[in-house]
C-alpha cells in the first residue's frame, strides 16, 4: 500500500493558483502553465496594484490569496508579472508554499524542451542567472522547494543552489562551454555558406505552426505538438522551391534549392535573460535572407502576436530583413467569414496557407522565389547550345520553356544566376533584353537576394 501511495504521489499533478495584474488577460499564462503539465485550480485577477514593498499590493489582499491557496490545497502560486526576490521570499513565508512568476514558468518550459547541447547550456545559464539573486532570500529546505517536480533539470543541484559561490563558478563554466558550442555552430554555418544557397527563416509566435510548416514543405520530422514551445532547437532543412513550368506540350514541377530554418517561437514579455541566452539561435533569423513571419490565422489575438514578433525581431537586429507574412491554419477559418475578413483586412499582402492541407503552397513558393531569387530574365538559347539549358535547370528556376523555330525560349530567375557568374556570362549574349539581364547582375538589394557574407546586408 505504501508503494502504491508513493506512486500516486509521484504522479500527482501540481495544483497551481494563478494571479494576474488588473485588467490583464491571463489566458497566455494559463497556456504556459498547462504546457508544464500543472493543474490550474483557479485564476485570480487583481483589482488594483499598490506600491507595497512587502507583497507588491495590500497586505489584506495578500493574506486573502494565501488563505485561498490553502483552502484550495494548492502546491504553487504563480504570478503573471515579475516579482522581486524579496517579495518572493515574503510571499513564500506567508503562503507556506513555493511562489514563482511568469519568467520562471517560461524558464521551466524551455528547460523541459531543450534537446541539443547548446539549448541545454543556454537554459541552464538563464536559470542560474535568474536564480542567483533569489537564493540569498530563500527560506526552508531549498531542495524541497526548487527540486523534484518544481525543479527544471533533475536532481543533484541542492548544494549548488545553497552555495552562491559555486553558482558563480558554474555560470562561468557554462559560459565557456557555450562559447565553444557557439564557435562550433559558427563553423558549421560557414561551411553551409560555402554552398551559396539563399536562406529563409520561419519566425512567429509560439504555436503558430512553424514546425508543421517546415515538415510539410521539406518532409522534415520536427516534433510537433499543440503546446507552447513544442520545439526549442532550430532545425535547418533544404527546400526545393517549385513552380509550374510551361513547356511545349508538357507541364511539370521544377525548382531551385534554399535553406529553410525553424526558429524558437516568440512570446510576449519574453524574459531578456532568454533573449540573451538564445542570441546565437535567434541569429538564424537575423542572418536569413528572408523571414517568413508565420501567424495563426484562427487566433483572435493574431494582430497582438504579430506586433510581439516584430518587436522581438527588432531586438535581435532583424527589423530590416525582408519578410513575407504567412497566415497559417487557414483551413480553420474557411467556415468563419468574419475571422477571414478580419485577417484579410489586417494583413492584405499576406499569403494564406494551411500546413495541414498544403493549401496556398504554390503561391508561397512563388512569393519566396520573387523575394530571394530576383527578377525574371528572358533568354533565347540556340539549338546547338542546349547544354546552356541543362545548366540553367541546375542553377535557377525556369518559369517557362518553349522550343520554337528560332531557339529555346526560357524565362529564369536572375537572382540565381548571380551565384554562377560563368553561366551568367554564357547566357548574356542570348538575352532578349540586354538591359534586363544587366539589371539582374546588380547588387542583391535591388533584386531581393541579399549578400550571404558580411553583416552590412
Amino acid at each position: 500500500m505504501d508503494l502504491i501511495n508513493l506512486e500516486e504521489e509521484e504522479n500527482k499533478k501540481i495544483r497551481a493558483l494563478l494571479v494576474g495584474a488588473p485588467a490583464a488577460d491571463i489566458s497566455e499564462l494559463e497556456g504556459l502553465v498547462k504546457t508544464l503539465g500543472y493543474e490550474i485550480v483557479r485564476s485570480v485577477i487583481l483589482n488594483r496594484m499598490e506600491q507595497n514593498p512587502v507583497y507588491g499590493f495590500g497586505k489584506g489582499k495578500a493574506e486573502e490569496i494565501a488563505a485561498l491557496s490553502k483552502e484550495l490545497e494548492c502546491d504553487l502560486i504563480i504570478f503573471d508579472f515579475e516579482i522581486s526576490p524579496r517579495k518572493q521570499r515574503n510571499w513564500e513565508k506567508l503562503a507556506k508554499i513555493p511562489v514563482i512568476d511568469r519568467q520562471e514558468v517560461i524558464l521551466r518550459i524551455f528547460a523541459s524542451r531543450a534537446q541539443t547541447k547548446e539549448a541545454v547550456l543556454q537554459v541552464q545559464l538563464a536559470q542560474l542567472e535568474y536564480a542567483r539573486p533569489r537564493l540569498a532570500h530563500s527560506y526552508g529546505d531549498m531542495a524541497r522547494q526548487r527540486g523534484g517536480n518544481f525543479g527544471a533539470k533533475g536532481s543533484g543541484e541542492t548544494q549548488l543552489e545553497l552555495d552562491i559561490r559555486k553558482i558563480r563558478e558554474k555560470i562561468q563554466q557554462l559560459k565557456k562551454e557555450l562559447e565553444q558550442v557557439v564557435h562550433d555552430r559558427e563553423t558549421q554555418r560557414k561551411r553551409r555558406e560555402k554552398i551559396p544557397l539563399p536562406t529563409c527563416a520561419l519566425a512567429g509566435y509560439t504555436n503558430a505552426g512553424k514546425s508543421s510548416l517546415l515538415n510539410a514543405l521539406t518532409g522534415a520530422d520536427v516534433f510537433v505538438e499543440d503546446k507552447l514551445f513544442a520545439t526549442l532547437d532550430p532545425t535547418t532543412r533544404k527546400l526545393q522551391l517549385k513552380s509550374s513550368i510551361k513547356t511545349s506540350g508538357d507541364e511539370k514541377g521544377f525548382g531551385a534549392n534554399i535553406l529553410l530554418t525553424d526558429t524558437v517561437g516568440f512570446i510576449s514579455n519574453l524574459p531578456h535573460s532568454l533573449v540573451n541566452a538564445f542570441k546565437s539561435t535567434l541569429e538564424e533569423a537575423q542572418r536569413a535572407n528572408l523571414i517568413l513571419l508565420v501567424l495563426d490565422s484562427s487566433d483572435e489575438k493574431a494582430e497582438f502576436q504579430y506586433n510581439t514578433v516584430v518587436k522581438v525581431l527588432e531586438e535581435i537586429g532583424a527589423e530590416k530583413t525582408p519578410r513575407i507574412i504567412v497566415l497559417n491554419k487557414i483551413d480553420k477559418i474557411e467556415d468563419n467569414p468574419a475571422q477571414l475578413a478580419k485577417m484579410t483586412a489586417l494583413f492584405p499582402d499576406a499569403v494564406k496557407i494551411s500546413a495541414k492541407t498544403h493549401e496556398g503552397f504554390e503561391l508561397l513558393s512563388a512569393k519566396i522565389c520573387d523575394e530571394l531569387l530576383g527578377e525574371e530574365v528572358d533568354y533565347i538559347i540556340p539549338m546547338d547550345k542546349q547544354f546552356l539549358l541543362n545548366e540553367a535547370r541546375k542553377n535557377g528556376i525556369i518559369l517557362e520553356e518553349n522550343w520554337l523555330d528560332d531557339g529555346i525560349h526560357i524565362k529564369v530567375k536572375g537572382g540565381e544566376l548571380k551565384k554562377n557568374p560563368r553561366l551568367s556570362n554564357l547566357l548574356s549574349p542570348h538575352a532578349e533584353n540586354p538591359e534586363q539581364a544587366a539589371k539582374s547582375q546588380q547588387e542583391p538589394e535591388t533584386t531581393g537576394f541579399k549578400k550571404k557574407f558580411g553583416s552590412d546586408w
